[in-house]
């Protein structure tokens, strides 16, 4: 099969990436300080990669971590925001916004890659459904629930629970995703979350970058009736890289840290202390290899489970310090490609992968918002009316 032809005319949607909280710390978002364009920085990503690696469209990430809370979360987002715009424009040649799936293949037409929004957690909305639709209006096109660390509505998959799954004022959270066409991200949940989001949800949800429990068994991996039910909710899976969620070893790993830091006091949900302790503890406990054969392996599991129509390709590229071998920056989704066709996925199913299934998920979602906001106009509910009094 001949992988550059076939992404030649089906290059790949990357569900996540971020590069922009790399550019953010690395160089205040200065991209000639950080000139991505040019190629050769010291990121898992920049534009001639992207080019070699057939992606024809990236949802970057518009993270904040979670020690960032309430109207700072909120500023800290805009400022994520601003700097996706300014990427595009400083890259004016080589990208092109894109909110829609038209757009995305607009952009196509026009020989560019197409650059796309995602918020990586619920906390960048502050509990306010105005900020969410300013956020929509603004080009988010997706909301991740929850990230590390639970929000006052919902339960992450690295949190103790509380929610038991989502409050009240989170499945109207999902609600109002669904009238206004943004999309409903369940990777980093709990799996109470995902079952509850998936019951409440009236558009197709997504997995930005998340795999299979059942080959690798990390909480922020998707277990099998949960896949069933995305087929079911006609959303995908898009399979990440990540190699404590692609690789046993790594999976253990990560829980041996994960409790000698709990024996320390310092829960994983606690980033400002999490981090430094696991950059120390790993220098006297390596982390285990893993490698592109470890993602080929989730990416078989959640065809034969959730089916080819619901899967598709999240890296976490510049979310993460290594990378599976074979898989070391965005140059190497080919490498991917090959691999699966080598196991008999046929140009269809590739297709699929890399952009269709999402593009897909795209349009339903945005169908759906039209006809949703025909019969509801915006919610106006708080979450203290829901939920009660802060706990």
């Amino acid at each position: 099969m001949d992988v550059t032809r076939l992404l030649a005319a089906h290059p790949v949607i990357d569900g996540h990436n971020d590069l922009l909280w790399e550019a953010r710390a690395q160089a205040a978002y200065d991209f000639a300080r950080l000139d991505v364009g040019t190629g050769g920085t010291p990121t898992h990503t920049d534009l001639p990669r992207m080019r070699a690696g057939g992606m024809g469209a990236q949802f970057w990430s518009v993270y904040v971590p979670t020690r960032l809370t309430g109207d700072d979360a909120v500023s800290a987002t805009l400022e994520q925001v601003d700097a996706a715009r300014h990427l595009t424009r400083t890259y004016a040649d080589q990208l092109a916004w894109a909110t829609t799936a038209d757009e995305v293949e607009q952009a196509w037409a026009g020989g560019r890659m197409a650059s796309l929004m995602g918020a990586e957690g619920g906390h960048s909305i502050n509990c306010s459904l105005g900020t969410l639709r300013q956020l929509h209006e603004l080009g988010v096109r997706y909301l991740t629930l929850t990230h590390n660390a639970n929000t006052p509505w919902a339960d992450s998959a690295t949190d103790r629970p509380v929610a038991g799954g989502l409050t009240a004022f989170g499945r109207e959270v999902v609600r109002e995703m669904n009238r206004i066409g943004m999309m409903v991200d369940l990777s980093h949940v709990s799996a109470d979350t995902m079952r509850a989001a998936l019951e409440v949800a009236e558009a197709p949800v997504l997995f930005s970058h998340s795999s299979a429990r059942a080959v690798t068994d990390s909480p922020r991996n998707v277990p099998d009736d949960v896949l069933e039910a995305t087929a079911a909710n006609n959303g995908v899976c898009m399979v990440t890289f990540v190699p404590k969620f692609v690789n046993p070893a790594c999976a253990d790993w990560q829980r041996e840290m994960v409790a000698a830091a709990e024996a320390e006091g310092i829960p994983e949900a606690d980033g400002v202390r999490f981090a430094p302790f696991e950059t120390a503890w790993t220098v006297d406990h390596p982390q285990p290899p893993a490698t592109l054969e470890d993602v080929v392996a989730h990416c078989e599991h959640v065809r034969e489970v959730a089916g080819i129509e619901h899967i598709g390709l999240g890296g976490d590229y510049d979310g993460i310090e290594v990378l599976p071998a074979g898989l070391e920056d965005v140059s190497t989704y080919p490498a991917l490609l090959g691999a699966l066709a080598d196991r008999g996925w046929s140009e269809d199913d590739l297709a699929r992968l890399t952009c269709r299934n999402v593009l897909r998920v795209m349009r339903e979602v945005e169908e759906r918002a039209g006809e949703l906001q025909a019969t509801r106009g915006p919610s106006l509910a708080r979450i203290e009316d829901l939920d009660g009094p802060p706990r």
